[in-house]
C-alpha cells in the first residue's frame, strides 16, 4: 500500500468516527435524580392520601395520578429523546406542570385544616433535604424525629402519634380509625412539599437545558439531515479513494521520415 493509500484510509477511519449515531443514548431516566425525588414523592402521597383524604373524595384521586403523571411522564419523556427531542420537551413540561398541581393540592390541604406552611428557611425542611431519602419508609421515620423532638404547631400526644405513624403512614394500608394526629397531618403535607419543591427545582433545570440544546442543535429532523449529510460525505471519499488513477501516456517515439503526421 502506498503512503497516499495509507492517508487516505486513516483519513475515512477518523471521518467514519466521527459520524454522530442516528438515533442517540436515551432512556436514562432511573439516574435523574428529579425523576428518583418524584417518586419518593408519588409513594409518599398514596400514603398520606390513604391516611388523611376521603376515599370518596375526588381530590384522593386527583392527587395520586397527579403524583404518578409527575413519575411517568419523566420517564416516558427520557425514553422518547431518541427520536424525538420536541416529545421530550413536551412529556418534561406535563410532569413539572403535575407536580405544581400536586403542591397546590397539599397546599390547600393545609389551609383548609388551618395548618401551618412552614417558611422556606424552616430548619426542618433543610432537614429533610439533608437527609436525602430515597424510600417512603426513610420519609416517614424523618416525620417520627421531628415530631418525637415537639416540632410541630399543632400535635397530639407523642403515644398516639407513634400509633397513628406505625398504622397508617408507614404502610400503604389504610385504618378504620375515625381521628388522626393533626400534628403529623402537618409534617407530613410539608414534609411532601419538601420533596415537590426540590423536584420541581431539578425539573426546571432540565426544561432549561433541554430548551437551550433544541436551540443549539435542533430537533431530531436536523440530526437526520446531518448524519445523512456525514454518510453521504464519507460515502464519496471512499468512492473517490477506491478509484484507480488513469494517467495518459504519451509516446516518446520519433517519428518516421514521410510520416504524414509529423512536423
Amino acid at each position: 500500500m502506498s503512503a497516499m493509500s495509507r492517508s487516505l484510509a486513516r483519513c475515512l477511519n477518523v471521518n467514519h468516527s466521527m459520524t454522530e449515531p442516528l438515533i442517540p443514548k436515551h432512556g436514562g431516566y432511573r439516574g435523574l435524580k428529579n425523576f428518583q425525588v418524584a417518586r419518593i414523592a408519588h409513594d409518599v402521597t398514596v400514603r398520606f392520601c390513604e391516611r388523611y383524604i376521603d376515599k370518596r373524595s375526588r381530590t384522593r384521586d386527583h392527587m395520586v395520578q397527579a403524583a404518578r403523571s409527575g413519575v411517568q411522564n419523566i420517564a416516558e419523556g427520557s425514553q422518547a429523546s431518541g427520536t424525538s427531542k420536541k416529545m421530550e420537551l413536551k412529556l418534561t413540561s406535563v410532569a413539572r406542570a403535575s407536580l405544581e398541581e400536586l403542591r397546590v393540592d397539599y397546599e390547600d390541604f393545609l389551609r383548609q385544616r388551618s395548618l401551618p406552611l412552614w417558611q422556606r428557611a424552616d430548619a426542618r425542611r433543610q432537614a429533610l433535604v439533608d437527609r436525602r431519602c430515597t424510600t417512603a419508609d426513610e420519609f416517614a421515620q424523618w416525620a417520627r424525629e421531628v415530631h418525637s423532638n415537639g416540632h410541630c404547631g399543632q400535635g397530639g400526644p407523642s403515644g398516639h402519634f407513634e400509633k397513628t405513624i406505625d398504622k397508617g403512614f408507614s404502610s400503604t394500608t389504610s385504618t378504620k380509625s375515625p381521628t388522626s394526629t393533626p400534628g403529623f397531618s402537618e409534617i407530613a403535607a410539608n414534609g411532601a412539599l419538601v420533596l415537590l419543591a426540590v423536584a420541581c427545582a431539578l425539573l426546571d433545570r432540565q426544561l432549561a437545558a433541554l430548551a437551550q440544546a433544541f436551540e443549539n442543535q435542533g430537533g431530531f429532523t436536523e440530526r437526520l439531515y446531518r448524519v445523512r449529510s456525514q454518510h453521504r460525505s464519507t460515502s464519496s471519499t471512499r468512492s473517490t479513494a477506491s478509484t484507480p488513477s488513469t494517467t495518459s501516456t504519451v509516446s516518446t517515439q520519433k517519428p518516421t521520415k514521410g510520416d504524414p503526421f509529423s512536423d
